[in-house]
């Protein structure tokens, strides 16, 4: 899917609704949080929204072309999550919105995202969720970035978290056609999310 293209379907009311309650939760739990970093940001859309509530906010992307769209006041660059080269305790926190599922070596990813983490620092990593009819209808399509995921193993994501961060996880943000709704049922929530806390 082009830029252009992702960013004409982020514009209908309900990828925007999607986008509010991602920015809702990821809000209350990057409390105590001032550097973030997300990673696989694209054109930066909630990382924007975040900076206007006070976080200052370096987004990272492989693709140079989505992050020329990325707004003003969002800090960007290009490259791969497992080659960052941020120097080490730069950020008190790290996201991934729906984008470590895409990274090909996504433990190396998480392997730089812990080094450049301060102590006590946090990682929010919004999954999708491969058991949800949301995905399962979207992945079926080959236009949907969906269709291009690498990882599905929700449970050894989580594991491979939890070798450096002391987490606690829940499934979120049910889907049907086109309502969402909070939702902690594995069938109907659309994402998973990991939350930790840096241990060492």
């Amino acid at each position: 899917m082009s830029v252009e293209k992702y960013l004409e379907s982020c514009r209908k009311v309900f990828w925007q609704n999607i986008f509010r309650f991602e920015l809702d939760y990821l809000v209350s739990r990057l409390q105590g949080s001032r550097d973030v970093l997300s990673v696989g940001c694209g054109p930066a859309i909630i990382e924007g929204e975040l900076s206007k509530h006070g976080f200052r906010v370096t987004g990272l992307d492989i693709s140079q072309e989505a992050l020329n769209c990325a707004p003003d006041g969002i800090r960007t660059f290009a490259g791969k999550a497992e080659d960052m080269s941020f120097p080490a305790s730069s950020f008190d926190a790290v996201i991934y919105v729906a984008s470590l599922q895409f990274i090909e070596d996504y433990r190396k990813a998480l392997e730089r995202s812990t080094a450049v983490l301060r102590p006590g620092g946090k990682i929010i990593v919004m999954l999708l969720n491969p058991t949800s009819d949301f995905f399962k209808k979207r992945s079926i399509d080959p236009g949907s970035y969906m269709s291009m995921i690498r990882h599905k193993d929700l449970d050894q994501i989580e594991r491979d978290i939890a070798e450096h961060y002391t987490v606690r996880a829940e499934y979120m943000l049910g889907v049907e056609d086109e309502k969402i709704f909070e939702s902690n049922d594995p069938f109907e929530a659309a994402l998973y999310s990991v939350v930790g806390e840096k241990r060492f």
